[in-house]
């Protein structure tokens, strides 16, 4: 079948929400078989906002011959999706390029395959921080040290020319106390970074004001904030199977940035997210379509060169770039499926 009207029943079987995901898979022509049936990818508790395409793709593998489509809640002892696939609890994670690297500088068996979207971020504050650089001396929310959050933090912190370990007061959440927003309003702290998910809470109830956000705001928002990795050993040995999760995940992103109150709909319908609204916010504020413009090299070139200022990493961009990424299906996917 021809690959322009392969895609429109591929869009139609999309927008046919809860009457059935998907109509047909594209696939290239002449493809062979996939090696395996069977691939896991991650799934967080109560839904990750910023992984739609991730969760829409599994039907879309089914329906190409997958049938094993497993997601996987990772080891809850870990908090971030990066070591579920260091830890080989799943095949492929969608996750921020600081998280990819810091795998890759510490040996981990995985590629960065695809750029997925731009966008997830927005760093709050209170009347006395009015930018970045007014974060000295401030208090500043996290979750955790060290995951994906508060790396990106401290990148930012260290663009503006602060030391990230010196000139800010990290404070860690009191998961008892309550959430970062309720210890924002409560004043122990200055400043806090939002995700997608909480977007419509802060902006509707003036919580703060938005400092920071890596959809608009140059350099960061010209450069993929979601990645995908897979685990060598599965890129090695299932190359076709490979080619097929990254398609499915970038199929699924082209439907969300079309047509996003359909793919919030279905998302809602199939269990991986709560809120309707909140799935909606997300599509709508974050660049599903980025991954046909921005350049996947540049953007682990980018993140890695702030990285390696800060201190994180000891690679060069070019040894991270040459050790753990393998951009050959991404390349391969973007010409099959450009339009």
């Amino acid at each position: 079948m021809p690959i322009i009207q392969n895609r429109r029943r591929f869009m139609t079987g999309l927008a046919a929400g809860t009457a059935g995901l998907v109509a047909a898979p594209r696939l290239a022509l002449g493809e062979p078989q996939v090696e395996t049936t069977s691939v896991r990818l991650g799934n967080w508790k109560g839904g990750a906002y910023c992984w739609q395409s991730l969760y829409l793709a599994g039907e879309l593998l089914r329906a190409g011959g997958m049938t094993d489509v497993q997601y996987v809640q990772g080891d809850p002892k870990f908090f971030d999706s990066s070591q579920w696939l260091e830890a080989g609890e799943i095949d492929f994670d969608f996750n921020m390029p600081t998280m990819h690297i810091l795998g890759i500088e510490a040996g981990a068996p995985l590629k960065v395959l695809a750029g997925v979207h731009s966008g997830c971020w927005e760093l709050r504050a209170n009347d006395r921080v009015n930018g970045i650089a007014d974060l000295k001396g401030k208090r500043v929310g996290v979750w955790h040290m060290n995951d994906h959050p508060q790396v990106f933090l401290q990148l930012l912190i260290n663009y503006v020319g602060l030391d990230p370990n010196h000139d800010v007061e990290w404070v860690v959440n009191d998961q008892a106390s309550g959430s970062l927003i309720q210890n924002f309003i409560d004043n122990k702290v200055d400043a806090f970074l939002v995700d997608t998910s909480q977007f419509s809470e802060v902006r509707a109830n003036k919580i703060g004001h938005t400092v920071f956000s890596n959809l608009l705001d140059r350099p960061w928002s010209q450069y993929f904030c979601c990645m995908v990795a897979g685990r060598t050993d599965y890129v090695d040995k299932y190359p076709v199977a490979t080619k097929r999760v990254l398609r499915a995940i970038l199929q699924s992103a082209e439907f969300c940035a079309s047509n996003p109150k359909s793919a919030a709909r279905a998302l809602v319908d199939r269990g991986f997210l709560p809120s309707y609204d909140v799935a909606l916010t997300t599509l709508q504020n974050t660049g599903q379509d980025k991954w046909r413009e921005y350049d996947v090299t540049d953007s682990v070139r980018f993140y890695a060169l702030r990285m390696l200022e800060t201190g994180m990493i000891q690679s060069s961009p070019q040894e991270i770039i040459a050790k753990g990424t393998n951009f050959l299906f991404f390349d391969d996917i973007k010409r099959e499926l450009k339009t």
